[in-house]
């Protein structure tokens, strides 16, 4: 990972155009090729980014001159430096991933167990299907056949809409699976979660963690 500091105006052409004019920043380079830029504030969420796979040209003299950042659409981040205040690279290694919770953990175990909850039809193709940025926790196929990304959470937000969305992004591009769809499944699911999903065309299911226990009957309930 390398972690510059620097003055710099950044501009993004592509789809759509943006422009952040000149200021001090965090420039953040990871091992998998992806470049983010970052404020002092707002948390994890970079001011502006390219995913993988993507190109860097770096073309400093003396700590100025620009960084163009390019994907395979051709769209492209260009920083243009003023000047390096901190540059520094550090090996990270392998990170072991996430590791859920018990009831996270149960949910998925009883989620592969009972798979005919999301429709029936369903069968499972494999529990932590593995790929280049973690595993996905359940792989289906639906009644049709088609490839679907499960991810569990014990209660659904943003960020797990997200991890959802770079694991579409990425079995998306292999023909033996694609087309994939998502389903983001959770005991409790936040609007602003729903919201993205939706956008997004990730389906959202809320489990009952008891039912799927079997310690609870939904038919023997008075309301």
């Amino acid at each position: 990972m390398r972690l510059v500091i620097a003055t710099c105006s950044v501009d993004y052409v592509g789809r759509l155009t943006a422009h952040l004019p000149t200021a001090t920043r965090l420039l953040l380079v990871k091992a998998d090729g992806s470049v983010s830029v970052h404020a002092d504030d707002r948390a994890y969420k970079p001011l502006n980014w390219m995913s993988p796979p993507c190109t860097l040209k770096d073309e400093l003299v003396d700590g100025a001159g620009t960084w163009t950042v390019t994907n395979k659409a051709g769209e492209q981040l260009i920083i243009t430096i003023d000047e390096v205040l901190h540059d520094v690279r550090h090996e990270l290694g392998v990170d072991p991933g996430l590791q859920k919770d018990g009831v996270e953990a149960e949910l998925q175990r009883l989620l592969a167990l009972h798979v005919e909850t999301f429709g029936p039809g369903w069968q499972l193709v494999r529990r932590e299907y593995p790929t280049a940025i973690g595993p996905v926790d359940l792989l289906c196929r639906d009644d049709r056949g088609t490839t679907v990304a499960v991810e569990v959470k014990r209660r659904g937000e943003i960020d797990g809409v997200e991890q959802l969305t770079r694991y579409l992004e990425l079995l998306n591009r292999d023909p033996l699976l694609a087309p994939v769809k998502g389903v983001f499944a959770a005991q409790e699911i936040k609007p602003q979660a729903r919201v993205l999903a939706r956008d997004r065309g990730i389906e959202c299911l809320t489990v009952d963690y008891a039912v799927l226990k079997g310690t609870d009957d939904p038919t023997q309930r008075l309301f």
